[in-house]
């Protein structure tokens, strides 16, 4: 009776293990489904609205792991689950985007630059997922893969604000969409907002701040987005210049300092 009773409880540990959570994995779901989307009118040669497919994945995206945080039902499931659909939303997605959309005018060299974004995107996950337990959270270890995706879509948004229309082949796509691969796969630290609390009190000026930062997006929403994409981009490297040459003059200093 006591093995039969140890074989029933282990067979329940078991059965509730293959259970998932409904509502985050809904929000995963719904973001693997804007990046289909985004696939198949990209293939159909609407470029804006898959470029606006990716905006509404990363929202998306972003809502799933609050939620799952919020609602205490995160799991190892979901995780992995995230980081698959990830792939397509912000990988495969945004590639066949910027293919179609320029690359494809570059014959073999496009679609390799294509391919390179979706492996360096797939590194990345990867990396990020055995290294989620050991690198600060504060940071990300190099560039975020929905934020390289937001790079390309803000990019094609953008063009057709500017009175851009049909493809644009143009030889700063192609070393773009490879500088942003690199940067995912690279060590540069990004800040990761994620210690950002907006529940706690906050002085006054940085309430107006976001106030101001609100009516700038709203007036001009297409130049906003990707310039708060590419600066962010942009950000990690500058930040590391910045402290490689603050470095550099330390030692410098510390060096003469020594021979006085």
């Amino acid at each position: 009776m006591k093995g039969r009773g140890r074989f029933q409880a282990h067979f329940k540990k078991d059965h509730m293990k293959k259970g998932i959570y409904v509502l985050p994995n809904l929000f995963t779901t719904a973001s693997l489904f804007a990046g289909i989307y985004s696939v198949t009118a990209a293939m159909k040669g609407s470029f804006l609205p898959a470029a606006y497919a990716i905006i509404i994945s990363l929202v998306l995206d972003g809502l799933d792991g609050r939620m799952a945080r919020m609602t205490n039902t995160t799991s190892r499931f979901g995780m992995e689950y995230d980081s698959l659909c990830d792939l397509v939303a912000f990988g495969v997605a945004p590639a066949m985007l910027a293919y179609t959309w320029s690359l494809s005018g570059f014959g073999k060299w496009g679609w390799f630059a294509a391919f390179f974004f979706v492996a360096c995107g797939a590194l990345r996950l990867a990396r990020f997922n055995v290294q989620v337990h050991v690198i600060d959270k504060g940071v990300f270890n190099g560039l975020a893969i929905p934020a390289a995706a937001a790079v390309i879509a803000t990019s094609v948004i953008l063009w057709q604000f500017l009175g851009g229309a049909g493809k644009f082949q143009h030889l700063g796509v192609l070393f773009g969409v490879s500088g942003v691969a690199l940067l995912m796969v690279s060590s540069i630290k990004y800040y990761s907002f994620k210690d950002l609390n907006y529940f706690l009190r906050k002085p006054f000026m940085s309430f107006i701040a976001i106030v101001l930062i609100l009516i700038v997006v709203a007036a001009e929403p297409q130049i906003t987005a990707f310039t708060f994409s590419f600066g962010y981009a942009m950000s990690g490297p500058i930040y590391a210049a910045v402290r490689h040459i603050r470095q550099r003059t330390t030692h410098a200093e510390h060096i003469e300092h020594r021979l006085i």
